[in-house]
């Protein structure tokens, strides 16, 4: 009997939305029958991916669309490959063309993951590098302000915070990120207020 065909989808913050609905929507394409998603950051606990790994069995088949949604690094991926080979689970990432069903786990499927996943980390590293200068140069001439919050949810940040609401409760509150929180807060201390705050 063929096993079930599992998608996994994430993406890091809650501004991704139409991220995850893409995932979703490519997994579907690829004939999952269940999946599990999540939006968390990759350093966080995944709960959503414990749970798809806990509900895998033999015959089965975890679909993904890149690897960085499934792996915190090449060594991460590796390490989750091996493990669902052991269990007769074939894993399948959309964006690499790998699929290893039929041959699983063996020596060529993981030097195949170990150079597609290093290739895919270091284009993603380039991408932050020159992201990164992008910013560093608009600062230099001024043009950088980061995303501006509401003035009015800024304000209520402020009341709130001023109040002892923990950033989480305030992201929550008032529907804003919490990056934008932190950051809001992180200004009021490093300015005028920073002697009433704690």
């Amino acid at each position: 009997m063929a096993g079930k065909v599992v998608g996994y989808a994430r993406t890091s913050t809650a501004d991704q939305d139409a991220g995850l609905e893409a995932q979703i929507r490519d997994l579907k394409e690829a004939g999952c029958e269940k999946i599990f998603s999540e939006t968390v950051s990759s350093v966080a606990e995944r709960k959503q991916l414990t749970a798809c790994l806990d509900y895998l069995r033999e015959d089965d088949v975890l679909v993904v669309t890149k690897p960085d949604r499934l792996a915190r690094s090449t060594a991460d991926l590796l390490g989750i490959e091996a493990d669902l080979g052991k269990r007769g689970v074939a894993l399948v990432v959309k964006s690499m063309s790998l699929d290893t069903r039929g041959n699983g786990s063996n020596p060529t499927t993981r030097l195949q993951l170990t150079i597609l996943a290093a290739v895919a980390q270091f284009e993603r590293e380039i991408m932050l590098e020159r992201q990164r200068e992008g910013i560093a140069a608009a600062k230099a001439e001024g043009k950088y302000k980061g995303r501006p919050a509401n003035k009015d949810k800024h304000a209520a940040i402020m009341r709130l915070h001023a109040a002892g609401v923990g950033p989480a409760q305030i992201a929550q509150q008032l529907n804003v990120a919490r990056s934008n929180v932190y950051r809001i807060i992180g200004e009021m201390r490093a300015g005028p207020l920073a002697g009433t705050l704690s």
